[in-house]
């Protein structure tokens, strides 16, 4: 696997047109993607689970490669389930059949071996070996180090529903000369949506969930942003400017303000052109930088960023957590801890711990650990609020509680150093 995925790259390199790229979807391929499965995930619209899949593995993944050889082989519906939001709405996610979890998997390792060669390096979401946490520090240092004295905060609006189907296979057919392997990719796109039981084909978007999703969306914006602004526009801009992207969340910096409002007014023509928009209510031009004078605020992948000051005096960029995001902590906790107060007490805090530490992973950056020891107190009162409502007597003192919480949750700390010189750093 290791020396295919080597291979592929450096053809990507050497060639601006990949081809025999199906071969690669092969029975190896396919149960190597299967071992990597997580057998807790959600079926799709087969209901097949993992354990079901294996009884029969070497028989299953023949027929499957067969199938796909003689192109009798078509993806299924995904299954549309919609997740809750903390603010009342939804966000629907696409659960694949089992089956098309695998192809896609192996698809998708393909996709991202041709394309990571291509990438710019504005981009950070869905890629190998990049982050949120490399995306924060790449925002922060061109701030910090560049003439940035203006932010353009953008919003795409429902981008994955609205990705277009044909500009999509046009970009993928610039670079990949596998007809084969584009056909699949066409399948998957067209496959339809399952909710409930009444089907809706898809014609537009690409659900998210898809195994496949997160390749064809850097790919798609690689064509309609990345490039575009990186060759296109910075070459004719008169100031710096500069462009970082996760997915489909991006901001560029700006040293003048003309130059940032006109960029505004580009970037919504050139959106429409492929079938997105900008949320407008969303997206905003705000003084920025150690220029700026102001109080101004703007959020980027769950931090809010605001100019500040050290303990000398001297200008540095604040990052804390957005107000948004803990509203969402705080109401997900107290859920969860309603729902599991009556369980085992070690089971309840060992699970409590995984997800307080999954959040202080996320967001204890360099600078934010007040942020995080506040969230961390929230959950230590509201644990101990509701734990004590398990019964009309209460189950703790604070005396004999504060010893458990002590002992099995651990204690936040600043986990990524996004003040380091070269990559960010884990501690």
């Amino acid at each position: 696997m290791g020396t295919q995925q080597q291979d592929i790259r450096i053809l990507s390199e050497k060639h601006s047109k990949l081809e025999t790229l199906i071969n690669r979807v092969n029975c190896e391929t396919l149960k190597a993607k299967h071992r990597k499965q997580n057998a807790r995930k959600a079926t799709g619209v087969d209901r097949v689970t993992k354990e079901q899949y294996e009884e029969n593995l070497d028989e299953n993944i023949r027929k499957l490669v067969e199938r796909m050889k003689k192109f009798s082989y078509r993806p299924q519906p995904v299954r549309r389930v919609e997740i809750p939001k903390a603010n009342g709405k939804t966000r629907p996610l696409g659960i694949p059949s089992y089956e098309d979890k695998l192809v896609q998997g192996v698809m998708a390792d393909i996709l991202n071996d041709v394309y990571e060669p291509r990438f710019l390096d504005v981009s950070y979401g869905f890629r190998p070996n990049r982050g949120m946490h490399d995306a924060v520090k790449r925002v922060d240092e061109l701030i910090m180090y560049k003439r940035v004295n203006y932010i353009l905060d953008c919003d795409i609006k429902g981008f994955f529903d609205n990705v277009d189907h044909k500009w999509l296979m046009k970009f993928l057919e610039n670079d990949i000369a596998d007809k084969n392997f584009l056909r699949y990719i066409v399948r998957f796109l067209k496959s339809g949506i399952m909710k409930g039981k009444i089907f809706e084909e898809s014609s537009v978007g690409t659900p998210q969930g898809g195994l496949i999703s997160p390749i064809l969306a850097n790919v798609y914006l690689h064509y309609v942003l990345d490039i575009w602004f990186e060759r296109g526009v910075k070459k004719k801009l008169q100031g710096e400017a500069y462009f970082v992207r996760f997915a489909d969340d991006f901001i560029i910096m700006f040293e003048y303000e003309e130059e940032a409002k006109a960029v505004y007014e580009f970037i919504k023509k050139r959106l429409a052109q492929f079938g997105l928009e900008l949320a407008e209510d969303k997206t905003r031009i705000l003084p920025f930088g150690r220029n700026s004078n102001t109080t101004d605020t703007f959020d980027f992948l769950g931090f809010t960023h605001y100019n500040g000051k050290t303990r000398y005096g001297k200008y540095t960029v604040g990052h804390k957590i957005s107000r948004k995001k803990k509203k969402i902590f705080k109401a997900k906790l107290k859920k969860w801890v309603k729902d599991n107060r009556n369980i085992d007490i070690k089971i309840f805090m060992t699970t409590l711990n995984r997800k307080l530490i999954g959040t202080n992973n996320y967001y204890c950056i360099s600078g934010a650990y007040n942020e995080i020891q506040s969230l961390y107190n929230h959950a230590k009162f509201v644990t101990f609020k509701w734990l004590n409502r398990r019964s009309q007597r209460k189950s703790f003192t604070w005396e004999k509680f504060q010893p458990v919480w002590n002992e099995m949750i651990r204690k936040p700390k600043v986990h990524v150093n996004i003040w380091a010189v070269g990559k960010v750093k884990y501690i």
